[in-house]
């Protein structure tokens, strides 16, 4: 597997949850890291101390706003200034919103699209320059099985997910001969905090047992009816920044029991 000492990793969205995960799957294959996401500041503060008390890497904090083109530019700098280099980028910063598409509101359609592809595009602009001076890079964005089928009521993120695919695809043939490899990971349900938290609810809700919420809600689309776990995503994305996957770019590489073989 990957050995990363002496590289650096950004990863976005890596406060908790899948973020999370890459951000200490790098750090124990000795990459230092930045770090980005949003929530509580003292919560912050002890994921990203526990990174480096864990791994005995270096890793910072950037507030940046995945919003705002100029924060995503800075984050990158900040990575550049503290460490001399970004190697790898990681993409993962995502939100969500459900509704029928004729009552979808505008500002939620322009912040998931600016959120979960946009960004993408402006963290790649600033990390790639470097990159090829350099002859080594690995982007890795994560996508969704939402990149490569639809589902009803959820017209922004599945065109942003089908966005990342092909933002991917293109920059893994602009850096073909660079030493630089851009790939997407495209998990089916994950099991997170936050997909939890949503279990008693749903129990309530429809009148069903939380067997009957994993097994014929969440997991309805996925074969195998299991999970896809955060450390489960993250092992395939270290195993991209390996040298044994410097041939895999501009790869959709599907984790999601078997929801997409259908």
């Amino acid at each position: 597997m990957a050995t990363l000492t002496g590289k650096t990793a950004v990863v976005t969205g890596s406060t908790s949850g899948i973020g999370l995960a890459y951000a200490r799957a790098l750090a124990g294959a000795g990459a230092n890291l930045v770090i980005n996401g949003m929530g509580d500041a003292d919560d912050i503060e002890r994921e990203r101390a526990g990174l480096e008390r864990d791994f005995g890497v270096t890793a910072v904090y950037s507030p940046a706003d995945m919003l705002k083109p100029a924060e995503i530019a800075e984050m990158v700098a900040l990575g550049e200034r503290t460490f001399g280099a970004v190697d790898i980028l990681v993409n993962n910063a995502g939100i969500q919103f459900v509704s029928p598409v004729e009552d979808f509101p505008v500002e939620k359609w322009d912040a998931i699209i600016a959120i979960n592809l946009s960004s993408a595009f402006h963290g790649i602009r600033a990390v790639v320059p470097g990159m090829k001076k350099r002859g080594w890079g690995r982007i890795i964005n994560t996508a969704s099985a939402h990149s490569l089928v639809a589902s009803p009521f959820k017209s922004a993120y599945v065109a942003a997910k089908h966005g990342i695919a092909g933002l991917t695809k293109t920059v893994a043939l602009e850096l073909a001969t660079s030493g630089v490899t851009c790939n997407c990971i495209s998990p089916g349900y994950v099991w997170t905090p936050l997909v939890e938290r949503q279990i008693p609810d749903t129990m309530k809700a429809r009148n069903l047992s939380k067997e009957q919420v994993i097994n014929d809600v969440l997991l309805h689309a996925q074969p195998t009816k299991q999970f896809v776990t955060v450390e489960q995503v993250a092992e395939l994305a270290l195993f991209l920044c390996s040298d044994a996957a410097s041939q895999i770019t501009g790869a959709n590489l599907s984790m999601d029991g078997g929801w997409t073989a259908a």
